[in-house]
């Protein structure tokens, strides 16, 4: 961790004022900032930088931070708070995500799971948990994409229910203010919609110019179910296994270079207004002060233009970067298999 910031941490002189940051008000009444620090970054960046970033993030404005027990870096992340908590900020002012990984779905598993990232964190409570993929189906962090666990199997809502069951108690029980899930399809929405006690108030998807999801987005929304949109720039640093000859590059396209020509920023920064402006909660990571900087500050300034949004709707290629083939359970499947692309849940 920065030595200045671990021994002198401070209120950035550049930063931007945190009350100024748009929120989005869940269907509970929390309000989340609409605009956070992703963090998962560990194929590439070290705990401690990650950390690092997480400080110098809250010291330039943020007050949102998306974190995950699998991305390793938990208890890094929380002496970043605990540091920042000690140094005139509020916890009630700070957004902490966090998510159960795949392998503790099982009974009681949900609850070890969120004390030790409660633990980890050095908090109280969460104010937003989320089941981080639909799937039971485990992998080791950093394994290749051919990957599968031995007991991998389909979606099968009976036994999501009983994760979700378990979510819903750890609301009852003030450890965690919301709960949400990341990685839904519309038809296992539509079955969870019908049986959550507590309903989901938030859904983690991928989203950026080029992968808008627009039907699942439009659903989220007709639902109250805040869109939270990771990969919001098309992630230029996600691992090497998630990378294929036909993804596209959203901070390439023509239509987002010249809306940064005009504003005179990076394509980058025209990728998080966006996402703002349309109505998502983008989650950009970077250990980069002025790279982390130029997106929390830029949904405060100089918005798009209602025609350069309308441009952008119009520029989905469709391109999903996250594909998820870690998670199939059966030989000779696509990773489209996970997505229900035609509406049907794969068996």
């Amino acid at each position: 961790m920065e030595n200045n910031l671990r021994k002198n941490f401070q209120i950035a002189s550049d930063g931007v004022d945190p009350n100024i940051i748009p929120k989005k008000k869940l269907y509970t009444g929390d309000e989340m900032p609409a605009v956070g620090l992703g963090t998962f970054g560990s194929d590439r960046f070290t705990a401690d930088q990650i950390s690092d970033a997480v400080l110098g993030a809250i010291s330039v404005g943020y007050r949102h931070i998306d974190c995950a027990s699998v991305y390793e870096n938990e208890k890094e992340i929380g002496e970043a708070l605990e540091i920042a908590m000690k140094n005139r900020i509020k916890r009630e002012d700070l957004w902490i995500n966090s998510k159960i990984w795949n392998d503790m779905h099982g009974d009681g598993d949900v609850l070890i799971s969120v004390a030790k990232t409660l633990k980890d964190l050095k908090l109280d409570y969460l104010d937003l948990y989320l089941i981080h993929w639909p799937f039971p189906n485990y992998h080791a962090p950093g394994c290749s994409v051919d990957s599968r666990s031995e007991n991998a199997h389909p979606y099968i809502h009976e036994e999501f229910m009983k994760t979700w069951r378990q979510m819903e108690r750890l609301v009852d029980m003030g450890l965690v203010r919301n709960i949400g899930t990341s990685n839904m399809t519309k038809a296992k929405f539509e079955l969870l919609l019908k049986d959550a006690r507590i309903k989901p108030a938030v859904n983690e998807m991928e989203q950026h110019p080029h992968f808008q999801q627009q039907e699942l987005f439009d659903f989220c929304i007709k639902n109250n179910i805040q869109p939270i949109g990771f990969c919001p720039i098309g992630s230029p640093t996600r691992p090497d296994r998630d990378k294929t000859e036909n993804d596209t590059v959203d901070i390439e396209d023509p239509v987002i270079v010249t809306a940064a020509k005009r504003l005179g920023v990076h394509p980058a920064v025209v990728c998080i207004k966006w996402a703002v402006q349309r109505g998502q909660v983008p989650i950009p990571f970077s250990v980069k002060r002025n790279e982390y900087l130029s997106n929390i500050k830029c949904v405060t300034e100089n918005p798009l233009t209602d025609e350069e949004m309308e441009v952008i709707s119009k520029i989905d290629k469709n391109c999903r970067l996250i594909k998820g083939q870690v998670f199939l359970w059966k030989d000779n499947q696509s990773w489209e298999d996970l997505w229900d692309l035609d509406g049907i849940i794969a068996k």
